[in-house]
Formats: C-alpha cells, structure tokens, sequence
C-alpha cells in the first residue's frame, strides 16, 4: 500500500552544494530559504500553524551559533557553509541532540571535503526519506564503510521519525 505522501515526497529536493546561493545571506533570507525547502515534506498535515511549520527561526539560528554547532555570521551575513550547515542541522534535530549533530558532522567531514559531505548528506536523506515513505529498503548492512553505514543509519532515523510524526498526526 503506497502513501499518498510518497507521490509528494518524490518532488523533495534539498539544495546541493552549487544549487545553494554564491551571495552570503542576511538572517532573514536564511530563515526563509531552508524553511521553504524542508518545512512542506518534514511536516505535510496541515493542521500546522505557519510558526509551528517552521524548521528554523531566528532564535534557533542564534542558538546554534552560541553552541558553535555554525559560525558567527560576517557583517550579519551567512555565507555558503554555514547554510549547508543549517540544512543538516535541521534534519538531524528531528531526533538528534545539539552535541549529537556536532560530532555527527565532525565524523562526515573526517572522510571528504564539506561540500562532498553535504552533497551526499542530502541525495543519502533524499533516498531514506522516499524509501521509509515507499516502505523499500535503504540500507545496504554490507557496505565497506562505517562511516557511510553510520550516515545511512542517521539518516533513517531520521526519516521514520518524520515519517511516524506525519502518520500519528493524520490520525488525530
């Protein structure tokens, strides 16, 4: 039995690396773009008031900053990096702590560059969450590399969090 939601989740598209803006950003912007990328297919039911429907706030960026989870902003801007960070950071707090994401994403850059790092992150959580949505399997427990096993294994948790969260709420 397929989802309904599979059909939407199919579109999901998390920015990659050279999709994401080459000009730094103001708060603001910031706040708008990942919420307008993530916020439809993290949260489908409706039911959602706008501020409840959003991923990311103001305060929370500022929080992440204070907990050097991203660098501070430059002339109050944020530039390419620290956007690619906030997009993590925002699917990984559906089930992971602060500290949990701060070593999570010291492990995924030990093996690559950031932009390599991201670029996976995003198409690995793109496939978990269509995957969990079209109940077929993800992760491949052979794979030779603990560190993509430990990405996958992030990441569905992820996606059926988002997934249980989405079905609970429909019930209500």
């Amino acid at each position: 039995m397929e989802d309904k939601n599979a059909i939407s989740i199919n579109n999901f598209h998390i920015p990659r690396w050279d999709e994401l803006p080459n000009v730094d950003l103001y708060l603001d912007q910031v706040v708008s773009l990942v919420n307008s990328c993530l916020s439809p297919y993290i949260f489908f039911n409706d039911s959602y008031s706008k501020s409840e429907n959003e991923l990311l706030t103001k305060t929370m960026i500022n929080n992440y900053v204070k907990h050097n989870l991203i660098e501070a902003p430059i002339k109050k801007q944020y530039s390419k990096v620290q956007l690619a960070k906030l997009f993590v950071i925002c699917v990984l707090k559906q089930v992971y702590s602060m500290q949990d994401i701060n070593d999570l994403i010291k492990i995924a850059i030990t093996d690559s560059d950031l932009k390599t790092a991201y670029d996976k992150f995003c198409r690995l959580f793109e496939q978990a969450l269509l995957c969990t949505y079209t109940r077929k399997d993800f992760i491949d427990k052979y794979s030779s590399s603990d560190n993509l096993y430990l990405l996958k294994s992030v990441l569905l948790s992820c996606s059926y969090k988002i997934y249980v969260k989405n079905i609970a709420l429909k019930k209500k």
